[in-house]
Protein backbone atom coordinates (compact mmCIF):
# COMPACT_ATOMS: atom_id res chain seq x y z
CA UNK A 1 0.00 0.00 0.00
CA UNK A 2 1.47 3.74 -1.02
CA UNK A 3 1.98 5.83 2.23
CA UNK A 4 -0.61 8.26 2.53
CA UNK A 5 1.49 11.22 2.99
CA UNK A 6 4.13 12.27 0.06
CA UNK A 7 6.53 15.12 1.34
CA UNK A 8 7.91 17.80 -1.49
CA UNK A 9 11.34 18.82 0.09
CA UNK A 10 15.03 20.47 -1.15
CA UNK A 11 18.47 20.17 0.29
CA UNK A 12 19.26 22.49 2.33
CA UNK A 13 16.14 23.56 3.57
CA UNK A 14 15.51 24.80 6.99
CA UNK A 15 11.57 24.50 7.05
CA UNK A 16 11.58 21.27 5.12
CA UNK A 17 13.87 20.13 8.41
CA UNK A 18 11.32 20.99 10.75
CA UNK A 19 8.49 19.90 9.25
CA UNK A 20 10.02 16.40 7.89
CA UNK A 21 10.47 15.75 12.24
CA UNK A 22 6.45 16.46 12.22
CA UNK A 23 5.88 14.11 9.85
CA UNK A 24 8.10 11.61 11.16
CA UNK A 25 6.69 12.13 14.17
CA UNK A 26 2.91 11.62 13.14
CA UNK A 27 3.78 8.81 10.74
CA UNK A 28 6.96 7.71 11.32
CA UNK A 29 8.93 6.39 7.93
CA UNK A 30 5.55 5.51 6.02
CA UNK A 31 5.81 8.59 3.81
CA UNK A 32 7.28 9.43 0.29
CA UNK A 33 9.17 12.25 0.39
CA UNK A 34 10.56 13.64 -3.04
CA UNK A 35 13.79 16.27 -3.48
CA UNK A 36 12.01 18.62 -5.91
CA UNK A 37 15.55 19.98 -7.66
CA UNK A 38 15.31 16.48 -8.82
CA UNK A 39 12.79 17.19 -11.16
CA UNK A 40 13.01 20.62 -13.49
CA UNK A 41 8.66 20.18 -13.66
CA UNK A 42 8.16 19.97 -9.42
CA UNK A 43 10.84 22.79 -8.77
CA UNK A 44 9.20 24.99 -11.25
CA UNK A 45 5.76 23.77 -9.50
CA UNK A 46 6.87 24.51 -5.80
CA UNK A 47 10.04 26.80 -6.40
CA UNK A 48 10.05 28.48 -3.09
CA UNK A 49 6.82 27.08 -1.25
CA UNK A 50 8.74 23.95 -0.18
CA UNK A 51 8.51 22.27 2.23
CA UNK A 52 4.88 20.97 0.51
CA UNK A 53 2.89 18.20 2.13
CA UNK A 54 0.25 15.82 0.37
CA UNK A 55 -2.01 13.52 2.03
CA UNK A 56 -4.05 11.22 -0.45
CA UNK A 57 -2.52 13.17 -3.57
CA UNK A 58 -4.40 16.45 -2.38
CA UNK A 59 -1.82 19.51 -1.52
CA UNK A 60 -2.21 19.93 3.03
CA UNK A 61 0.03 22.37 3.81
CA UNK A 62 3.29 24.50 2.66
CA UNK A 63 5.93 25.83 4.50
CA UNK A 64 5.24 24.61 8.31
CA UNK A 65 3.33 21.33 8.75
CA UNK A 66 0.77 21.32 11.64
CA UNK A 67 0.73 18.31 13.90
CA UNK A 68 -2.63 18.38 14.43
CA UNK A 69 -3.87 19.13 11.12
CA UNK A 70 -1.75 16.27 9.67
CA UNK A 71 -3.35 13.72 12.17
CA UNK A 72 -6.76 15.50 11.62
CA UNK A 73 -6.36 14.38 8.04
CA UNK A 74 -4.84 10.98 8.32
CA UNK A 75 -8.15 10.28 10.71
CA UNK A 76 -10.37 10.78 7.54
CA UNK A 77 -10.63 7.83 5.25
CA UNK A 78 -8.75 8.14 1.79
CA UNK A 79 -10.81 8.98 -0.97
Amino acid sequence: MEPRVTFYSRQGCHLCDEARLVVEKVVGNDYTEVDIDADDELRERFTDEVPVTYVDGKQHDFWRVSEERLRAALARSPE
